[in-house]
């Protein structure tokens, strides 16, 4: 169903009602009875008590939540709509109805359409935060208050990957929303959202934190999501979520969803996080981002038992970005980064978040576990360029089988990399070998196959056939050793398990 047909159902369901219950009353009362007794009025005794009740929250924080109206025109082109409509809708922005997008096949600009989202009022001189994806492209946007005041707005900056945008309108003694703190919210605490599902204008429901800290989306793994069961629709996008003191802890920004309405999963951007962009987006117009310069991975039962660590708590190292701050300071691949300045890092998607809400040039101390062993390393942050990270190309697999070398612990056959290889993958001259057989079942079950390149076993870097089969010599029956591996543009460790014979 279109957007469009949509509205005019819902806009049909909720005139039919009404209408029907006049015409009812249209008719001819049937006749009463004379002699029935008038019946006294007495309030009823409240059988249900100790329920949340958010109406004195909704009248005080109800007049700083507006509407965002932006008008797109032909900046976003028919091919990347056409894209963005063939994704799954698992993770999908709550655009509203009415969005127009090109037919399959379209060509040529995209039509003019509006993206209605929602917004608050920060400030009494006119500046109101919303989501970056409500306004993206647009070409004209407009803020409607809660007193039906339309005014034309401004978006000073805006930022994609937190979903931030910062707009400006011209007027003063605006009714402003109070500014809470996210990091205080723990799960199981009561949390509402005011905005215009579905275009229904201060709309408020309510519900409790399910989750915090979420890595809810590959795209955003700069945003430590807050996860809620509020129920959050299209048209949602950049309202507030609120405490039960009335205080702003999130904006309301993602939904989980396969069928592209609620299903009780719904994420929202910390304010902490989106305060600290806008301090940035008022005086440069852009958000700058700390970056370390590595890719991180889960630390895995196997890459436990591999590395003889003591746990799975920390942020496993796969790759160091060339001339990176983390490069710098020493840091490798197979390091376990467990702590910066002292705040514990359980998990790989805690790290990102971490770094990238502090600015470029701040000096940090990580926490390593490196050979078992723990310490200290001091690094300074550069500013985040995500084209450093791009894919990098991967070397065709050979036409020929190399020429056999003998059977190693783990099953595989590898011959040298070329020259041109190791530039197209950005290689040190004399880095890595390169995969061309591979026979054992456990090597296959660990997703090795030709055409990977084999950097390291464990922290302990090849750079031949016959310096791969000396680092594994030792391994016995049973030991799972921990290979990095570089296939298609991706570095990551993979752990194989030694076959028993």
């Amino acid at each position: 169903m279109t957007p469009h047909a949509r509205n005019g159902l819902l806009a049909v369901l909720m005139l039919t009602t009404p209408l029907a219950a006049c015409a009812q009353q249209a008719e001819a009362p049937a006749p009463v009875a004379a002699s029935a007794p008038a019946v006294a009025q007495s309030a009823a005794p409240q059988l249900v008590t100790g329920l949340p009740d958010f109406t004195q929250l909704v009248e005080l924080v109800g007049p700083g939540v507006v509407n965002v109206e932006a008008t797109v025109g032909s900046r976003r082109s028919a091919q990347a709509s056409d894209e963005e409509a063939d994704i799954p809708e698992i993770f999908r922005r709550m655009l509203p109805p009415g969005f127009q997008m090109p037919g399959p096949g379209q060509q040529g600009p995209q039509r003019r359409g509006t993206s209605m989202g929602s917004g608050f009022i920060i400030s009494a001189d006119g500046y109101v935060l919303t989501n970056h994806h409500v306004v993206d492209g647009a070409d004209e946007v407009k803020v409607t208050l809660p007193d039906r005041r339309e005014l034309t707005a401004k978006v000073v900056g805006s930022d994609q990957q937190y979903d931030v945008a910062l707009l400006k309108v011209e007027a003063k003694g605006l009714p402003t929303v109070r500014i809470g703190n996210s990091a205080a919210l723990k799960p199981g605490q009561w949390v509402v959202a005011i905005g215009s599902p579905l275009g229904l204008d201060h709309s408020v429901t309510a519900g409790i934190v399910s989750a915090v800290g979420r890595s809810a989306s590959p795209e955003q793994r700069y945003v430590p999501f807050i996860q809620t069961d509020v129920a959050i629709n299209q048209g949602n996008s950049g309202g507030p979520l609120l405490n039960t003191r009335g205080e702003v802890v999130g904006i309301n920004s993602q939904i989980f969803s396969v069928s592209g309405g609620y299903m009780g999963i719904s994420f929202a951007i910390p304010i902490d996080l989106a305060m600290g962009a806008v301090e940035q987006l008022k005086s440069t117009g852009r958000v700058s981002r700390g970056q370390l310069g590595v890719q991180v991975g889960a630390v895995t039962s196997d890459a436990v038992k591999g590395f003889g660590l003591p746990d799975n708590r920390g942020a496993l190292v796969n790759d160091v970005v060339s001339g990176s701050p983390a490069e710098k300071a020493g840091i490798g691949p197979g390091d376990v980064i467990r702590s910066v300045n002292g705040r514990p890092i359980n998990d790989s998607s805690e790290l990102p978040p971490v770094i990238g809400a502090m600015a470029p040039g701040t000096k940090v101390t990580l926490g390593l576990l490196r050979d078992g062993k723990s310490r200290d390393v001091a690094v300074t942050l550069s500013e985040l360029d995500e084209g450093e990270t791009a894919a990098r190309a991967l070397p065709a697999a050979p036409d020929t089988p190399a020429a056999p070398a003998g059977r190693n612990v783990l099953g595989i056959q590898t011959q040298p990399l070329d020259a041109d290889s190791r530039k197209r993958l950005g290689l040190e001259s004399g880095d890595g070998v390169l995969v061309s057989r591979v026979e054992s079942a456990a090597a296959r079950e660990a997703g090795l196959s030709p055409g990977m390149v084999i950097l390291q076993v464990g922290r302990n870097k090849v750079n031949s056939p016959a310096a791969l089969d000396r680092e594994l010599a030792a391994a016995k029956p049973g030991d799972t050793v921990m290979l990095l591996v570089r296939s298609r543009g991706v570095t990551r460790f993979v752990a194989v398990t030694v076959e028993k014979d």
